[in-house]
């Protein structure tokens, strides 16, 4: 284990023999941090912490601390950490309340770029990226390959489902469905992200199918539910693609972006 010498751990925290921690970061008792992870400098990692393999945690990032809501009172809520993430400067992530599950669930293979948040109670899937700056309220549920842009907010509560994009800058309110792409504020859809999907090597016809469930949802002036009842009665909800689409939109219950 390569420890610089003047960083704090506590003796209680279970650390693996080969993480490199670097100078003046400071490990709390109740930590517990998997092999091949670096930690560079003047971080802090606190309470009921989990963190897995091969994560990066650069300087002054700020994780597993106690959350900023107000009902907290200090009850032992966790934060527990996948692996292979880049969590990246002053970036904050912090532990649950008992108000939800008590915990804060970050998947893996994700990029959390400078000064990025994570509130509490979160729950984050894989491969996911978040530009600098950009922040999840409370209780906010990401998917799996979802790209927030720079500044991005995502209002407690809301679920952005996977394969969707928010431009730099949205300030998200309501639930944003599988695949979409948002931005603005208040953030409004602006068609599906194809290009994604093409680099994913998602195919044509399946692609062709998602985009006219998107002109029937968003374009052609139905009620929402009308819209779903059309697609769920069509020939292309058989394409699980699609059926992805009109699931997240129906256990949506903020309602959805549109």
């Amino acid at each position: 284990m390569a420890i610089h010498p003047t960083t704090l751990i506590d003796s209680k925290a279970e650390i693996d023999s080969d993480v490199e921690i670097g100078p003046f970061c400071v490990i709390g008792p109740n930590v517990k941090i998997g092999a091949g992870s670096i930690i560079k400098s003047h971080v802090v990692i606190n309470g009921h912490t989990t963190i897995g393999y091969n994560n990066e945690i650069y300087q002054f990032a700020s994780v597993g601390e106690a959350n900023q809501d107000k009902k907290y009172k200090g009850e032992p809520t966790q934060l527990v950490i996948g692996d292979s993430n880049v969590i990246r400067e002053n970036a904050t992530i912090h532990r649950g309340t008992v108000q939800d599950t008590g915990i804060t669930v970050v998947g893996n293979h994700n990029l959390f770029m400078a000064s990025t948040h994570i509130g509490h109670d979160c729950i984050v899937g894989d491969h996911n990226i978040m530009a600098n700056f950009a922040a999840l309220a409370g209780h906010v549920k990401v998917g799996d390959h979802v790209i927030l842009g720079g500044y991005t907010g995502i209002h407690q509560f809301c679920q952005v489902n996977s394969f969707s994009m928010c431009g730099m800058g949205s300030m998200v309110a309501k639930d944003v469905p599988r695949y979409i792409m948002v931005s603005g504020n208040p953030a409004k859809a602006h068609g599906m992200n194809f290009e994604g999907m093409r680099r994913r090597g998602v195919a044509s016809d399946v692609i062709r199918a998602l985009r006219s469930a998107y002109k029937r949802i968003y374009l052609k002036g139905l009620t929402l539910n009308s819209a779903l009842e059309e697609l769920e009665k069509g020939d292309m909800f058989h394409i699980p693609e699609v059926a992805e689409f009109i699931l997240s939109i129906r256990q949506s219950k903020r309602g959805i972006i549109r």
